[in-house]
């Protein structure tokens, strides 16, 4: 008896997902009553749970969106549909918008109504309420059927679950597995189409740092961009049009200059996206052996072309700086968190969670029958399916995720069944040329076909290299029977040839499209015989994850019955979370103190005229020697006056939640969420809570840029500042 209260002691001390600390976990907001809002209150917090989440009157909920179906995060500051998000949320849209003869990404851009620019595909969406599920998508489920079988019963009535929540309304509804598949939530939300870019600092100021200080602290980035949502006339909904007005949110964001101190208390809401916190040691073994290193590898690669090509020309920098940062963010991260993990030992961690659970489930016979075999299977899934996954990683990352052409070639598929379908569709081919001609037009402006070439001719050989011969496409018989195994050749051959890669010779072919020319074309041919191996790939994939989705399902299972008296956050899946906890400095090694804030001094030290990454525009550096902070400015005990420009917290956040809202124990905004810490980079695993940072730019930051620095007053004018 003692031995086994010391295991569960032992196992409670050690399992890091559920050692819940103020300042861990992505908390649901339904359930912010029951599990949190003491604790919360016990911080400083001064509102309800009901302030943040209820269905039938304003609540914070209704302040804070998922920008693109959560890739980011976004919050209402003004009565008016004003959005603050991440500059880096919204670059994609500043650099579409951007020309060598309007360079919004140099020089800034700031609207007034009017000139807000219309951007086709972006969405908000909003929470309009959130009900657990569990008992309806698991119905005809039982314990003993097949996990493809149970998958398709649960995939069905999700599907009938969502149709029964948004039955006569305009709403969307996502029912998301929680504890691998063991709870289910739905989600009912309301998306908005017509989302306006308003506002976006200069680069040198919403990038400062760019990739040398990305994920780094101490940090000195306005990483901000403003939105604005249009809703149609009534209010609901609507694709873009000139009649279309500002949407009205129920709640918007008061704005506060109080600032902070260590020890306040600070809450984040938003849309994290991924965390695997309750991954086996199996499963980090994969992420720090496979993933990462492929990712680190081909980005590697990929990065080196495109700055090259970047540092040659001004319109290519514009072209290529967007995907340049998509890739970039995450390749670093990718070495970060292995330095994390490895730091952390976080391996070894979850081996002695695994061997006191092994020993639970030995303990009686009933968890042995039902639980006894899951680290086992686990276990030899991931050394069977080694090979396959390495396959798969690098089909992902350097085919799929590598040259435009590959991307834009699997954009013409849909065109492809069209025209080669029995009895071809007229309106329906037209449909397809109609979606291809308004995609092209971003997809050229944005090209460069030298670039492209040579990763291309570099992806393909990193695959030939890298992935197991059982695994190559048939597209590398054809390059050693015709190009005698010269990639080079065959890639240069293939840009000569298709007409994927020219915009005249694809305006042409939509002009009058034959399933003939897309079939021989040489781009579209290398797409498709890698589609195939794709296809055969993630076959196999779905059989081995068959046997391990029941596995990562009951160990999840059995950690929660093993530890019941434990309360246990879900991992993070692009859902409305709540992460609360305080200003506070770090140590990350010893004889070394990292402040709580920093302030606009460091950007000038940092200044690097002969590095892009750290120009200090001209009229920034006049503000700060004229000291010309306006109401944004700090008293400093010695007189003179400061500008705080980012600060730290120990709130639990990931990717998702770019952008999101920092506000204080009132509820209101004090900063916007954009990075993590380095030296916590494995904290989508394995969360540490003595190094784990949440980096935001301070609230008075941005507005000082927005009045001081671009005179734009007209957008402070909006909001409801508390002095």
């Amino acid at each position: 008896m003692i031995k086994r209260l010391l295991a569960t002691f032992l196992i409670a001390y050690l399992l890091l997902p559920v050692r819940v600390l103020a300042d861990e976990g992505m908390w649901l907001l339904a359930l912010i009553q029951q599990y949190n809002i003491e604790k919360m209150q016990k911080l400083g917090f001064q509102l309800s749970a009901s302030d943040i989440y209820d269905v039938n009157n304003a609540s914070l909920k209704d302040a804070v969106v998922a920008l693109d179906y959560g890739s980011c995060t976004a919050e209402f500051v003004s009565a008016d549909g004003l959005l603050f998000t991440n500059h880096h949320c919204g670059y994609d849209e500043i650099q579409s918008h951007s020309s060598v003869q309007n360079d919004y990404l140099t020089n800034g851009f700031w609207a007034k109504r009017g000139e807000e620019l219309v951007n086709p595909g972006k969405t908000v969406s909003l929470l309009v309420r959130m009900e657990d599920v569990t008992l309806r998508a698991l119905q005809g489920v039982s314990s003993s059927m097949e996990e493809a079988v149970r998958n398709e019963i649960i995939e069905n009535n999700k599907a009938f679950i969502m149709d029964s929540l948004t039955a006569g309304t305009h709403y969307d509804a996502q029912v998301k597995s929680f504890y691998n598949g063991n709870q289910f939530f739905a989600f009912i939300l309301e998306t908005f189409k017509d989302v306006r870019l308003v506002g976006a600092p200069p680069e040198a100021i919403g990038k400062f740092g760019h990739d040398t200080d990305n994920w780094m602290y101490p940090r000195h980035t306005g990483d901000f961009s403003i939105f604005r949502v249009y809703t149609g006339p009534d209010g609901k909904p609507a694709e873009y049009s000139e009649n279309n007005i500002p949407y009205h949110p129920k709640k918007f964001l008061k704005i506060s200059l109080g600032g902070y101190k260590p020890g306040d208390f600070a809450m984040i809401m938003g849309y994290p996206g991924t965390t695997e916190r309750y991954l086996t040691s199996f499963g980090v073994d994969y992420t720090m052996n496979i993933v990462n290193p492929i990712r680190i590898k081909v980005r590697t690669v990929k990065q080196d072309i495109m700055k090259a090509g970047m540092d040659s020309d001004p319109k290519i920098r514009i072209q290529y700086s967007s995907k340049y940062a998509s890739s970039s963010n995450y390749w670093k991260y990718s070495i970060g968190q292995n330095q994390g993990l490895t730091n952390l030992n976080v391996v070894e961690k979850k081996r002695k969670i695994e061997a006191d659970l092994t020993n639970w489930i030995q303990a009686d016979n009933q968890r042995q029958n039902q639980y006894g075999d899951i680290l086992s299977v686990l276990k030899q899934t991931y050394i069977e399916s080694e090979k396959l996954q390495i396959a798969d990683n690098y089909i992902n990352e350097a085919i799929f995720g590598g040259a435009d052409l590959v991307i834009f070639a699997w954009y013409n598929f849909g065109l492809f069944q069209e025209l080669s379908a029995e009895t071809p569709n007229e309106q329906a081919i037209a449909e397809k040329v109609t979606e291809l001609r308004n995609r092209e037009s971003k997809y050229f402006k944005d090209y460069h076909a030298p670039t492209d070439q040579k990763i291309l001719a570099a992806m393909l050989k990193l695959y030939k290299e890298n992935v197991d011969l059982s695994m190559h496409p048939g597209i590398y018989e054809e390059i050693n029977k015709k190009f005698k195994g010269n990639i080079d050749n065959y890639v240069k051959k293939l840009f000569e040839e298709s007409v994927l890669v020219d915009q005249e010779k694809f305006q042409k072919f939509l002009d009058k499209p034959k399933m003939k020319t897309l079939s021989e074309d040489p781009g579209f041919k290398l797409m498709m015989s890698f589609l195939d191996a794709y296809r055969g790939i993630y076959m196999l994939n779905l059989q081995a994850q068959s046997k391990s989705m029941r596995s990562e399902r009951l160990f999840s299972k059995s950690l929660r019955e093993m530890l019941s008296n434990q309360v246990f956050y879900p991992d993070a899946n692009s859902t409305m979370r709540l992460t609360y906890g305080t200003v506070l400095p770090y140590e990350p090694k010893d004889g070394v103190q990292y402040k709580y804030y920093t302030s606009i001094k460091g950007i000038m030290q940092k200044e690097d005229k002969n590095n892009p990454e750290f120009v200090v525009p001209a009229r920034l550096k006049e503000l700060y020697q004229n000291k010309d902070f306006g109401r944004y400015g700090v008293k400093l005990d010695d007189g003179s006056t400061d500008l705080n420009v980012c600060f730290i917290t120990n709130n639990d956040i990931t990717g998702g939640n770019s952008g999101s809202p920092v506000m204080n124990k009132n509820g209101d905004l004090i900063g916007i969420a954009f990075d993590g810490n380095w030296e916590a980079m494995s904290g989508d695993i394995a969360y540490e809570p003595d190094l784990q940072r949440t980096i935001s730019v301070d609230i008075r930051y941005v507005l000082f840029v927005i009045e001081k620095y671009a005179g734009a007053k007209h957008l402070i004018d909006e909001l409801v500042i508390v002095e």
